[in-house]
């Protein structure tokens, strides 16, 4: 390569100035030289006519003295130069402009094809846009479609609906469909994350600001009839361990718990539930005079006196919300429990008739969820209730609303029912700004949960499809709003237009002993709305996130998420193996020196947890089933027939702290285990645990979610093994922690991976948690392992058991520490 000499720099310009200097040439126009005066005296012009002089003076404070006419020619040989500098002057600027008309957009509203679409600019650009294409484009463009006949031709609606045929599309399905990545999932067409780079500002907008999820994906399932028989219901399908069912029941909370199949508790887990009762109406404090009487658990011990209390007219209401891809075992299980209540009931009272409505609500309601300390102040300045509101609660809470710093103040299920404008009439909005006190917040005040503060006629169906289409379009709103004299005016609300009745339930993701909590509202309104509302509560700032953002913001809440974290239910098998499929089918494109060699590195599983082998349970081998063992006899049978059934299953509940304390107070762990089970089914009325679930059976295929906190440094990544370390390598460990502020590295590459047999568990869900600054994971053991861990970190004098983490693709096993998940 020849060297520059020094004086090159001077005389050569870079590519930006001469870029520069082009446009600047381009954007110049040429003026007129000036007239020259020749050496005899006479004027030379550069060859242009010159426009005589007037003999008429010009006054400007008057029109009089204007010539009567002008000549037309000799004004147009006087100014040719002039005119053909401008023309010369638009064309060279238009064609060097350095911007087209799309890339002058803001980066969010940007499109792929608006590079050659006009269709795709905004309208005020479009003019712009058209004139900037290649003419051949232009022209192939603006050929349209192909002239059908009337027969033929197919409707916008119809060819989109002609797209739903194998899934479902949300409302804002085409309003999301622009701007994120879309999937397949679970029968709707989903986002998964939005196309922008967004996951960081996914998180900050969680922690400060606010971001939305379009959650109307979830499904809904309304039961109906008496209080008693309601709560027998649940009291035989849902975790005993739920502790809010009887302060829920008033309908001023909503109770998170999980769903069982009828009896089977603690084994069939399906999936995490939200139940939600129907208030009572105003003026009544319980619902003796609609239902059988509800006084806490006497009412269980005077089922036989009472049999004339239960009038078949009853009426409670109660839905409940779970994930879409298990919406058929909930439904059985919830069918299932009713008509096994039912025929107790009718075994007790055969005089009264009683029954159970179960309802598919899917499609019914639209679900928001707004997550992040600005919610509330998104909240209110979207949304305007009527004013005929004359309850004293409401009025309290919306006016402290301005100054709610987090939802975390609140209690937490809190449900909030109200009627609200339709929120297009006050576009765009303003979020509401926090008063101040002498430069200080001002303290909002305390909102407790009432019944009445929970009234809302979202519960009516009659209300609901009423509603399900706005009787004003956004054209008719924007003709409206045209002919206000002030632009930008809000629109005052006139008889006809819709009041929109709705529910605001605080939601909270956190750890019963964790600082990282996330919090915000869940947004529950009419089907029909999911347009109208969107606009007018994101326009202020509020992100939008799909299925990746949702799930990043439990795993820094550090709680789990279904069904990526719920081992041994049916959806969580289904999630592994196609998740599995895909992961395999792109390993097996890598070439082989670019990908991890999984049997070199002694990774058993790499695509899924094998629980199987973490619990000690036969492992299926690959002999063909049709094969015929050439050996058998009645002794092997016997054997077979002796051998105890181990049944997986997983202990999770906000008592598992206190169960397992309990248990580690006892000799055999497994009689403890299994006498807090069969004291959590006696509490709801469930038989006890048949004999064949033997202490050490139960206790052997017992599962708990753990969090894995590393020691020094490292993040496990999805399906990080953890591997158990004896009593040698904790003291090591314990004694090397000093060194890790001094800069040395404890976590050394091993001569080789761990065996198989001193695998305890598997990550489910890790990464580099933002929130914290360092790498955090959420898995599960078993729980006769978690028992020795604990006493092995006693004896040496830790509060928290040391086990190891090792990626399935890597070498290096790090230091880690373990907590009970639900601790």
């Amino acid at each position: 390569m020849v060297l520059k000499r020094k004086g090159d720099d001077a005389e050569e310009m870079t590519s930006r100035e001469r870029k520069k200097l082009k446009v600047a040439d381009a954007r110049t126009i040429a003026v007129q030289p000036a007239v020259s005066t020749s050496g005899n005296g006479s004027a030379q012009s550069s060859g242009n006519a010159l426009a005589g002089p007037s003999s008429t003076t010009v006054r400007f404070d008057s029109m009089h003295g204007l010539p009567a006419s002008i000549d037309v020619e000799r004004f147009t040989e006087a100014r040719a130069y002039e005119i053909d500098a401008m023309q010369k002057a638009i064309k060279t600027a238009g064609e060097s402009a350095t911007h087209r008309a799309w890339q002058t957009l803001p980066r969010h509203l940007r499109r792929r094809a608006a590079s050659h679409d006009v269709r795709r600019v905004p309208l005020r650009l479009r003019e712009k846009a058209r004139a900037e294409m290649v003419p051949v484009t232009r022209r192939i463009l603006g050929r349209g479609r192909s002239k059908q006949g009337k027969t033929k031709q197919v409707t916008r609606t119809e060819s989109l609906l002609k797209r739903q045929r194998d899934k479902s599309w949300l409302e804002t399905h085409i309003w999301h469909a622009k701007r994120m990545k879309m999937e397949n999932m679970w029968g709707y067409r989903l986002t998964v994350t939005p196309t922008e780079k967004s996951f960081r500002p996914s998180h900050r907008a969680s922690v400060h600001g606010s971001i939305l999820h379009d959650a109307s994906y979830y499904s809904l399932i309304e039961l109906k009839g008496p209080e008693i028989i309601l709560r027998n219901v649940l009291d035989l399908c849902c975790d005993p361990q739920c502790t809010g069912m009887k302060r829920s029941m008033s309908g001023a909370r909503v109770l998170e718990t999980d769903l069982y199949k009828q009896g089977s508790y603690p084994f069939d887990l399906i999936a995490p539930v939200t139940i939600m009762w129907r208030p009572l109406p105003a003026g009544n404090t319980s619902a003796s005079t609609k239902a059988p009487s509800a006084e806490g658990s006497s009412k269980r011990k005077r089922k036989g006196k009472d049999k004339q209390n239960i009038p078949a007219n009853a009426g409670r209401a109660i839905w409940v919300r779970s994930h879409p891809a298990v919406f058929d075992d909930v439904f059985e299980a919830l069918q299932k429990s009713a008509s096994l209540v039912l025929e107790a009931e009718k075994q007790r009272h055969k005089d009264v008739y009683v029954e159970v409505e179960i309802a598919d609500l899917r499609g019914s309601v639209n679900v928001f969820e707004i997550m992040g300390p600005k919610a509330s102040q998104v909240i209110k300045g979207a949304l305007s209730p009527v004013g005929d509101d004359d309850r004293q609660e409401f009025k309290k809470f919306w006016s402290s609303l301005n100054d709610l710093q987090t939802t975390a103040s609140l209690p937490r299920g809190i449900v909030i029912g109200m009627k609200v404008l339709d929120p297009r009439l006050k576009f765009p909005p303003k979020n509401a700004k926090p008063r101040t006190n002498d430069q200080h917040a001002v303290t909002p005040a305390m909102t407790f949960p009432a019944a009445i503060l929970a009234q809302s006629e979202i519960w009516d169906e009659e209300k609901r499809s009423a509603l399900k289409k706005p009787t004003y379009k956004k054209k008719d709103l924007d003709t409206r709003r045209s002919n206000n004299l002030v632009p930008g005016t809000p629109l005052k609300p006139i008889r006809q237009d819709d009041r929109i009745p709705l529910m605001l339930i605080q939601r909270s993701l956190e750890a019963p002993s964790s600082t990282h909590g996330i919090h915000g509202w869940t947004l529950i309104f009419p089907a029909g709305w999911g347009m109208p509302f969107l606009p007018s509560l994101i326009h202020t700032g509020t992100r939008v996130g799909g299925q990746r953002e949702r799930g990043t913001q439990a795993f820094e809440a550090g709680t789990a998420y279904f069904p990526r974290d719920f081992p041994y239910t049916e959806f969580h098998d289904k999630h592994w193996d196609e998740r599995a499929n895909k992961e395999k089918a792109k390993w097996e494109r890598t070439p082989p020196a670019k990908r991890a060699s999984h049997e070199k590195l002694g990774t058993r599983s790499p695509w899924r947890a094998d629980w199987e082998v973490v619990l000690g349970l036969p492992v299926a081998s690959d002999v063909d089933q049709n094969l015929v063992p050439a050996q058998r006899g009645p002794r092997d049978a016997m054997e077979v027939d002796r051998a105890p059934t181990v049944r997986p299953w997983l202990l999770r509940g906000p008592e598992v702290p206190a169960i397992l304390a309990k248990v580690t107070q006892m000799l055999n762990h497994g009689a403890g285990l299994l006498s807090e089970i069969n004291r959590l089914r006696t509490k709801r009325g469930m038989n006890l645990l048949d004999a064949q679930y033997r202490p050490e059976v139960l206790l052997k295929g017992a599962l708990v979610m753990v969090r894995v906190k590393m020691v020094s440094r490292g993040a496990p990544d999805d399906l990080a093994i953890i591997y158990r370390l004896d009593d040698v390598e904790v003291t090591k460990c314990i004694k090397e922690k000093g060194k890790v502020s001094e800069g040395a590295d404890t976590n050394e590459p091993p001569e080789a991976a761990p065996p198989h047999t001193s695998v305890i568990g598997y990550v489910t869900t890790g990464n580099v948690s933002l929130s914290r600054g360092e790498g955090f994971a959420i898995g599960a053991i078993p729980v006769s392992v978690l028992l020795e861990l604990q006493q092995q970190a006693q004896s040496n004098g830790e509060s928290r058991p040391l086990v190891k983490i090792r990626d399935r693709a890597g070498m290096i096993c790090r230091a880690a520490y373990l907590e009970l998940l639900d601790s």
